[in-house]
């Protein structure tokens, strides 16, 4: 028999990824990677530093011009590969990025009305205009729908589709009212690649549906009218148009069309997985069980466990949610992460630029790998873009504490490094405080694949060993893994992650010496964490900088 192929499309805050994979093995044979047109790097800024939106042509063009390229790639890698060969297709994408919709599902950026308005594109997921919103939506349910908040972590985020939606209704009324809806990027490009875009015909999934819609069966879906009603008259009245249809990724929204077969070159009537935000799906390709945490290491953290759906559970502070079947069909996914950890490197390279042109990430690391835990006397705070997960504050910021005339920026590069591992053991030990054991870390994404300071750093740290993922594209493999699934090539899940998922051989264990010293680096970096980021706190920092002298001078014997 021919090999069977499906594709994963990934798409990132920057770019559109399509991978082309062997559904036998998970063997990758052919990627493509199309950069946005539209703003920055693919993102539209202004001059408030919080807003952060896309045009949601760069996703149709996107798919278009990705999966083209790929296949030509693929038939480039493989002999006699043709696209027919192709069963099915999977999509993962950023969020919480909604975009307001018209009732026949287009983009309202698509109406010449509204091209060049930001509020009409996708409210990118870092989009963190709705601050004030998030505090709002937390308030009210505190007081009247606490249930809510407990799936959540007890406080709804800025980064979240309500807080996005009800900071449109304030600030820009116009695109709120010519919308009939709004749907997440995750669910829009699988529905315009089957054509059932439009109300009547969409698709959603749970994962973006109960990760950052409240959407909850025990309660009827997503939150209820009257509660709704109390932010605004209109946002309870969107309710009624939000799509009831709700699944996770073991279902296909539709096949392929025909115009999406004539335009790519792609069999028409391949089935389409239900689509999922890109760290849910990283963590499927990196292999995700019961007692793994996957930890996708990028601009920004996800990390993304499961758990038994038939066992307790108990409902866990500072999550992103914990949600029934948005990572694996029959499991809660339970997703966590740090708002910034690849941008804090980016910043210090980039903006601080220290010893210019010369300070690169790698002469940087090179001169951090050299120096011995704490011995640079300096401790971080890695809130550079607020904290996710577990005080989910979107208003704290960065910290860096024992800076002396001699510091250097080595030392500082691997302080922001150690403050992104202390954030990681935070989150570990909030985790297994309720009850989730996390026997295996397994780290995907650029940093895990390109950094192995990082990577011993994190296993230091943390003390557990760090694994990598095999692929360098879980996200995509992730996606393709869904499409082969609802193509029938694979039974389950736990079948396709067994034949196509697998691990690096290098294995980075933590150093008993170094876990020791981090151990008490921790332990101030705890202290610093509550007392800025918590009310409850309630102490004194006096001692910090002291024992960060002390630490250094010990490391410098």
């Amino acid at each position: 028999m021919s090999a069977q192929y499906a594709i994963g499309l990934d798409y990132g805050t920057n770019s559109v990824r399509a991978l082309v994979v062997d559904t036998a093995n998970g063997a990758e044979v052919a990627t493509a990677v199309w950069t946005y047109a539209h703003g920055d790097a693919g993102v539209i800024l202004s001059r408030d530093p919080n807003l952060a939106r896309q045009h949601p042509a760069d996703y149709v063009k996107g798919a278009e011009i990705t999966i083209k390229k790929v296949l030509a790639e693929a038939r480039k890698n493989v002999r006699g590969f043709n696209p027919g060969q192709i069963v099915g297709l999977g999509v993962d994408t950023t969020g919480s990025t909604p975009l307001p919709v018209e009732a026949n599902g287009q983009p309202l950026a698509f109406n010449k009305k509204f091209a060049n308005n930001p509020a009409a594109m996708a409210w990118l997921w870092k989009d963190h205009t709705g601050v004030a919103e998030a505090v709002e939506i937390t308030g009210l349910a505190g007081k009247i729908r606490p249930r809510y908040l407990a799936k959540c972590g007890g406080t709804y985020s800025s980064e979240w589709f309500w807080s996005k939606i009800l900071h449109c209704l304030r600030t820009s009324p116009k695109v709120f009212n010519a919308a009939h809806s709004w749907v997440e990027l995750a669910d829009y490009v699988p529905a315009a690649l089957t054509g059932t875009e439009s109300s009547a015909r969409l698709t959603v999934g749970i994962c973006a549906a109960g990760h950052k819609a409240m959407y909850n069966e025990n309660w009827g879906g997503y939150p209820d009218k009257e509660f709704l009603l109390q932010l605004g008259p209109k946002l309870g009245e969107l309710r009624d148009r939000l799509c009831p249809r709700v699944r996770a990724i073991d279902s296909a929204v539709g096949g392929l069309t025909v115009g999406w077969s004539r335009k790519t070159g792609l069999p028409a009537g391949i089935p389409v997985a239900v689509g999922a935000f890109d760290a849910h799906l990283g963590a499927v390709g990196s292999g995700v069980t019961p007692g793994v945490l996957v930890k996708i290491i990028g601009t920004s953290t996800c990390d993304i466990t499961v758990w038994p759906n038939t066992e307790n559970l108990a409902d866990i502070p500072g999550l992103c949610g914990i949600v029934n079947g948005s990572v694996l069909p029959g499991y809660f996914g339970l997703e966590a992460g740090q708002s910034a950890v690849g941008d804090i490197f980016n910043w210090f390279v980039n903006y601080i630029q220290p010893g210019g042109k010369a300070g690169t990430h790698e002469k940087l690391t090179q001169g951090a790998a050299k120096l011995q835990p704490g011995e640079s006397g300096l401790l971080a705070l890695d809130w550079n873009n607020g904290n996710r997960t577990i005080l989910v504050d979107q208003r704290l910021t960065g910290l860096l504490v024992g800076l002396t005339l001699y510091t250097t920026p080595a030392e500082i590069y691997r302080a922001l490094i150690e403050a992104t591992a202390f954030g990681a053991l935070a989150i570990i030990n909030r985790f297994e405080e309720y009850g989730v054991k996390i026997g295996h870390i397994v780290n995907c994404g650029g940093i895990a694949e390109k950094n192995p300071l990082v990577m011993q750093i994190y296993a230091d740290v943390t003390g557990r060993p760090m694994k990598v993922s095999r692929s360098a594209q879980t996200c995509a493999l992730g996606s393709a893994i869904a499409g082969a699934v609802v193509a029938g090539v694979h039974r389950d899940f736990a079948s396709a992650q067994k034949a196509m998922t697998g691990l690096k051989p290098r294995v980075f264990k933590p150093n008993p010496g170094a876990h020791a010293v981090y151990c008490e680096l921790y332990s101030l970096y705890k202290k610093c964490h509550d007392a800025f980021g918590t009310k409850e706190w309630n102490g004194n920092l006096h001692d910090v900088m002291k024992q960060l002298l002390e630490i250094r001078n010990r490391a410098r014997k």
